[in-house]
């Protein structure tokens, strides 16, 4: 099913509308006595919906206690023996840290303490076990609304570059030089490409594609022209452009900015 487009004059415009769609679904699960699981991506196609979101909740005082962030991936630091952890829990370029700093902070600054976002209620996934990711995910009724951002010069969605298939569960992937490159456009705090992890470990397309009851591909800015119109004329899923996921999910749509849309 190819995803429908919606274009906004800006990603404040879309963030508004956006965060506001995520809040209501979020208002309806609590009044069902339910979680609801919101995969994050981290970097900065969301910060605007992210900030919108903060802000309605604050101004609505809606109860965010029982909202789950689901991180889509994380770097990873090589240890002596080969093996892989996390990185610190407070590095600024780390996606555990994106959520606490960027989603949750926010949220629980414009709320009543007994509203506040949990600390436990931040999933990232286990090098370790990458697997128990997807366990964690379908055991919980899979995810509610899966927020997914692009890569600008490859498509790659989470850590999953072009060639990813379309069934892979969460899993370490070795991180290629082009999304490397655009993390470190995210995250300046690097420095240096040298000094971009080589590894992370991601949900797979396959995490996505099975897990969602909702999908949301957010696009903008001039830098994402390319991948705006690699996902639009895009029929189906096309492995060398991993953001066209999109178009094997269920409910999905793409937003875009008019900067991304172009002519």
């Amino acid at each position: 099913m190819v995803a429908s487009v919606t274009v906004f004059d800006n990603p404040q415009v879309l963030g508004r509308v956006l965060a506001a769609e995520v809040l209501e679904r979020i208002r309806l699960a609590r009044g069902q006595g339910k979680p609801y699981l919101l995969g994050c991506p981290g970097g900065r196609s969301l910060r605007s919906t992210y900030q919108s979101l903060a802000q309605l909740a604050g101004k609505t005082r809606q109860d965010m206690s029982h909202l789950v962030i689901v991180m889509m991936d994380e770097y990873l630091r090589r240890l002596a023996d080969g093996s892989f952890e996390n990185c610190p829990v407070d590095a600024p370029f780390g996606c555990a840290n994106f959520a606490r700093q960027e989603i949750r902070g926010p949220l629980n600054d414009e709320l009543p303490p007994e509203f506040w976002v949990p600390e436990g209620n931040i999933w990232v996934p286990d090098p370790a076990d990458p697997a128990a990711y997807d366990t964690r995910i379908e055991s919980s009724g899979g995810v509610d609304l899966f927020l997914l951002a692009s890569g600008a010069s490859d498509g790659h969605v989470a850590f999953n570059p072009p060639g990813a298939a379309l069934d892979d569960g969460c899993h370490i992937q070795e991180l290629g030089d082009a999304t490397r490159r655009d993390n470190l456009e995210t995250f300046p705090e690097f420095g240096s490409l040298d000094m971009v992890p080589s590894h992370g470990v991601t949900i797979g397309l396959g995490t996505i594609r099975k897990n969602c009851k909702e999908t949301v591909l957010v696009i903008h800015g001039s830098h994402k022209r390319v991948t705006a119109r690699r996902v639009w004329s895009a029929k189906e899923f096309d492995p060398a452009w991993p953001a066209t996921v999109v178009h094997a999910c269920k409910n999905s749509r793409v937003f875009l900015d008019r900067a991304a849309a172009g002519a």
